[in-house]
């Protein structure tokens, strides 16, 4: 994956049964060019029936989470070589709502992360800031703590992918202004090559995430740093994913 070509990556939560999910994947995949970059986060109970369902094609199916260890005494977890075993192909990690809800620290999505590229499962690294670091104007502070806790000690970020995702923003309907969210993804790369160097750096896919709709697509992907799109719930219909995804194709980038 390059960057010159938007990745659209939708997410589903916990939404869909066996039935809807097929009917979508089959709906989808007709629509799809050779060039597209579109990946589905989907339950797990959904992972193989998607896998199966896309199979041939250019869509990739993936997991919402994973724990940090490869087997064990973990009752209700699931491991990514579990993931990879139904064909999952990557992982998002560091969502909003499992560090809100269920309590995930830095330190917890950080070994994750570490098992995921141990395990080779191509990991999407959520991070954001809340409504009210953002007022407090917290914001930078926030994603610099996010990224090196979550970093610390990787040296190479192979396949990981970085989706930035404002909380405020995310199932209210409020969708960061491009410059909003070109602002943070810019200091999310400066950061990076402040790390790791511009070799890297430049290379790195950045996600937005956040309410994204059929009319903000195109001009949030016509930000320079702003790489692809995570996508909640405008995911869950065909039609508003297929207009993203088709209207993804003719966003003007320069990431030269």
């Amino acid at each position: 994956m390059s960057r010159d070509h938007p990745i659209i990556v939708g997410n589903w939560k916990m939404n869909k049964s066996l039935e809807e999910a097929k009917s979508f994947v089959e709906g989808l995949v007709p629509k799809l060019e050779e060039s597209d970059v579109v990946l589905l986060a989907v339950p797990f109970t959904l992972i193989k029936p998607s896998v199966d369902a896309s199979a041939g094609s250019v869509l990739k199916i993936g997991a919402q989470n994973m724990n940090d260890a490869s087997k064990g005494a973990f009752t209700g977890e699931v491991a990514a070589l579990m993931l990879k075993e139904v064909g999952a192909s990557f992982v998002l990690l560091g969502h909003s709502e499992r560090r809100k809800y269920f309590g995930e620290s830095n330190e917890f999505i950080h070994k994750k992360l570490l098992r995921a590229f141990k395990d080779r499962i191509d990991p999407i690294l959520c991070i954001g800031e809340t409504l009210d670091e953002r007022e407090k104007g917290h914001t930078e502070g926030v994603l610099d703590s996010q990224l090196a806790e979550a970093l610390e000690g990787v040296k190479n970020l192979r396949k990981l992918k970085i989706a930035y995702e404002p909380v405020w923003a995310i199932g209210t309907g409020e969708t960061a202004t491009p410059d909003i969210a070109q602002e943070a993804h810019h200091f999310i790369r400066q950061w990076l090559n402040g790390k790791y160097g511009e070799e890297v750096s430049s290379k790195l896919l950045l996600l937005y995430g956040g309410s994204v709709t059929e009319e903000t697509c195109k001009t949030l992907l016509g930000e320079e740093d702003i790489d692809g799109l995570l996508i909640g719930g405008a995911s869950l219909s065909l039609d508003s994913f297929v207009k993203i995804v088709h209207d993804s194709r003719y966003a003007k980038r320069d990431v030269s």
